[in-house]
């Protein structure tokens, strides 16, 4: 039996066989698959030849000898590879499936007959054993995902391809389906479009940590200026971006709030944040915390403000595909006459994966009401040009689900005069998108990614977590 788990992504291997087409094809296309699963840095459990036979499964006690490995490594194993070298016994495969009761992503993979080898020495009918097999897993209820053609060799480029994008589904899935998020304050009362369902959301596996913003202030309160936490927190902020025109006790400040934030997550375990900020923090505290949410996103615990948990569940299923940070953006400007161009902005607390460059000031909008001095810790600068991602989800009360849109498109170069975090996108038919958005009723705010993977968080979320989402192209 073959395990591993190189980068955290461990796949199950089924390989189909059916006794009256090539065994070789079966054993060569076990020894094939494998290969072309570890050559992309994944791990593999599989039975092997010395348990069934040329390490297929095609009888029931090979289905469940199958079954049994899998669910002893049912903790290592995030997604099942499903590959056909020849036609495949379509029962055996629903079967070990069902028997696993794993729950999780499939890949069905047919190989390729090859042209002048059709006789009954070197037939695989892979072709039709994958309709075969998909219809039975149609009628088991278990979900599958395809390859982008309907066979592949395992080692084309094509099914590489293929195998990545699988790797981000599955990242997907089980980040999405074992989240814990911490809502650090009240929704400020201004912004009713960050409303959401805590009970639709743990209904598909996301829990909701809350804490009020007055126990936040008062641990700070408690600490000392001395206190090693908020000294090391200091020393990160002064490190993460340049700080030079912030007074020392604004700064000192942040840290103290990273530097509690950071033990309360990692006292109730949760992953990822929505934080208060308009305008209490400001008021009563002194700062903003865009720099601690910053340096947080950039380190793969995703954190939007106002308490938009919707928000930073697009930022987190964006990052879980891609393994990069992402940001929460508003859909803020037009771009001069440019239908298809934007504006994406905020105040802001992008994570500075995002930025050309980037330097922390004042928040000039709040700063209007409060003062400069109490709006310290932004991260400004212009976004970096290249491929982007966006995601928005919103919990449906009406309909009692989890509906949303993702898509993709470009930041630009374009000349942009504006302050805090913003960036020109690009997006195909956005007046299309915009109206989908309007006549949809979604939120302002959006998640975006610097990196092409809204197909994988769409296909995990429609496909596996059965959530209602628009493709946008």
């Amino acid at each position: 039996m073959t395990n591993g788990k190189p980068r955290g992504i461990t796949f199950g291997m089924i390989v189909g066989n059916r006794g009256f087409f090539p065994g070789h094809l079966a054993q060569s296309g076990r020894s094939e698959m494998i290969a072309a699963i570890q050559k992309a840095g994944f791990g593999v459990v599989a039975v092997g030849p010395e348990d069934t036979k040329h390490g297929a499964v095609e009888a029931r006690a090979e289905a469940a000898l199958c079954a049994d490995l899998f669910k002893k490594n049912r903790d290592a194993i995030d997604g099942i590879i499903v590959t056909l070298p020849n036609f495949g016994d379509e029962r055996a495969i629903a079967d070990t499936l069902r028997m696993a009761g794993l729950n999780v992503p499939v890949l069905v993979q047919a190989t390729p007959d090859t042209p002048g080898r059709m006789t009954i020495k070197d037939r695989r009918d892979s072709f039709c054993g994958k309709m075969s097999a998909c219809n039975n897993l149609s009628q088991y209820g278990i979900p599958y995902s395809l390859t982008t053609r309907h066979t592949e060799t395992p080692d084309s480029d094509l099914f590489a391809r293929d195998l990545v994008w699988f790797a981000q589904v599955c990242r997907v899935v089980r980040g999405l389906r074992r989240l814990r998020i911490g809502a650090i304050g009240a929704r400020p009362a201004a912004f009713n479009t960050v409303r959401y369902s805590e009970k639709i959301l743990e209904a598909n596996g996301i829990s909701v940590e809350p804490i009020d913003l007055s126990e936040i202030l008062g641990r700070i309160n408690r600490m000392g200026d001395e206190d090693p936490a908020a000294v090391a927190k200091l020393e990160a902020i002064q490190r993460y971006v340049p700080t030079g025109s912030v007074p020392r006790a604004s700064l000192l400040k942040m840290a103290k709030l990273g530097a509690v934030i950071d033990h309360w997550m990692a006292q109730t375990e949760v992953s990822i944040s929505a934080i208060q900020c308009w305008t209490s923090l400001e008021e009563f505290f002194g700062v903003v915390p865009c720099t601690v949410m910053s340096m947080m996103s950039e380190n793969l615990m995703s954190s939007a403000c106002e308490v938009d948990i919707c928000g930073v569940v697009g930022m987190h299923a964006l990052q879980l595909a891609s393994e990069t940070p992402s940001a929460l953006l508003d859909w803020n400007n037009n771009y001069g006459e440019d239908p298809d161009k934007a504006v994406c902005f905020h105040c802001s607390n992008l994570p500075k994966h995002f930025f050309r460059s980037a330097r922390m000031d004042f928040q000039e909008i709040i700063a209007g009401t409060v003062g400069r001095e109490n709006t310290y810790g932004t991260c400004v600068g212009l976004v970096k040009s290249g491929p982007m991602s966006f995601a928005r989800f919103s919990t449906d009360d009406r309909q009692g689900n989890i509906r949303g849109y993702v898509g993709e498109g470009a930041f630009t170069d374009d000349p942009l005069d504006t302050f805090g975090g913003a960036g020109v996108v690009h997006i195909a038919n956005l007046q299309g998108l915009l109206r989908y958005i309007c006549e949809n009723g979604f939120e302002h705010h959006v998640a975006a990614n610097l990196a092409p993977v809204s197909a994988a968080v769409r296909e995990a979320a429609t496909r596996y977590l059965g959530w209602s989402v628009y493709n946008h192209q």
